[in-house]
């Protein structure tokens, strides 16, 4: 850790209590403690904030523990994760502005927090505290439907303990659950999409709505790769991640619904579009309305179509090879050596 951020760690463990009444608001101080459910100020008692103890070392105050998730950290760290802030510059930023606020306006900073349910905000919070999906419940959902490879660099994440509340009258649950970035073009987080899992890793959570996304979707979409001029387009994260198996360096949009498919935002450099169907009535008419509008924009679209009802189905049922070969008969013959050819040699 640079010298200067090593300070400011100190400093804010110094006031360690008052960093947790500021963005741990919804917890409690017990005993030596500050216990709240995680680091995006859930109500709760699965983190916990050391408040006094030495400067560095065993027992230094400002250490943290996330019992759920198993993530820990200095304050610094706690700073970053509950703001969604992805640079050290920012994070060190917000210590700045923090640890130069007289008491009285501390409170002041609060009504910010927590994040309106549902909101981008929320979302960006809620991606933030996840983890990588390597080696979790996620990877072995994704696993179950055929889906063995996703690569790094995709926006997929694992909560362990995501809240879910059946409906406004009932009380909030906690099941493990796929997280997923939703974006804009510009790749700016707007949104979250989550599948909440059983225990087990292999199937949905047995409850009524296991999927559901958050914040601002209309246009965005889960986006795997950058778009320049070729993109393909569908409903479902399983779809798309079904065809990236085939096509890993073709960029790719879960757009979540077929509403949304057909108000999906293009990006302006693109020159052609595959939209990967659902095999239903809401599909075709998804695919129908954004053909019109790429056509309309210049840009040449192309329909991938599913044997069965979309293309997972396919994967599962029918086989990688099997949906390999399908594909290099549905794009075009410059597609097949520029995406297809290079997927088979890689």
């Amino acid at each position: 850790m640079p010298s200067h951020a090593a300070d400011l760690a100190r400093r804010l463990a110094r006031n360690a209590e008052a960093v947790c009444r500021h963005y741990l608001s919804n917890g409690r101080r017990e005993g030596r403690y500050w216990l709240i459910g995680d680091v995006a100020n859930t109500r709760g008692r699965s983190l916990f904030v050391r408040l006094s103890g030495p400067d560095h070392g065993k027992g230094a105050a400002g250490k943290w523990t996330d019992s759920a998730t198993g993530q820990h950290g200095d304050l610094l760290d706690l700073i970053a994760l509950n703001r969604g802030f992805d640079r050290l510059r920012d994070t060190l930023d917000e210590a700045r502005t923090f640890l130069a606020l007289p008491p009285d306006l501390l409170i002041a900073r609060q009504d910010r927090y927590p994040a309106p349910r549902g909101s981008p905000e929320s979302a960006r919070r809620l991606y933030a505290i996840s983890r990588p999906i390597t080696g979790t419940l996620a990877q072995s959902y994704l696993h179950s439907r055929g889906i063995t490879t996703v690569s790094h660099g995709d926006p997929l994440r694992f909560h362990s303990r995501c809240y879910y509340r059946p409906d406004e009258d009932s009380p909030s649950e906690t099941w493990p659950a796929l997280i997923a970035a939703v974006t804009d073009p510009g790749g700016t987080i707007t949104g979250a999409h989550r599948t909440w899992l059983d225990p087990s890793g292999h199937d949905k959570a047995p409850i009524d709505s296991p999927r559901r996304a958050m914040g601002h979707l209309l246009g965005h979409g889960v986006r795997f790769g950058l778009a320049d001029d070729v993109m393909a387009a569908g409903e479902g994260i399983e779809t798309m991640l079904s065809l990236r198996m085939i096509v890993p360096t073709l960029p790719m949009v879960a757009a979540l619904s077929a509403n949304h498919l057909a108000a999906l935002l293009l990006p302006p450099t693109l020159r052609r579009l595959y939209v990967a169907r659902d095999a239903d009535p809401a599909g075709d008419a998804a695919m129908a309305t954004l053909c019109n509008r790429a056509d309309a924009a210049g840009i040449e679209p192309f329909v991938l179509s599913p044997c069965l009802d979309d293309f997972n189905e396919d994967l599962r049922h029918l086989g990688i090879e099997w949906l390999r070969a399908s594909l290099r008969q549905q794009f075009i013959p410059q597609d097949v050596e520029r995406f297809l050819a290079s997927a088979v040699t890689a």
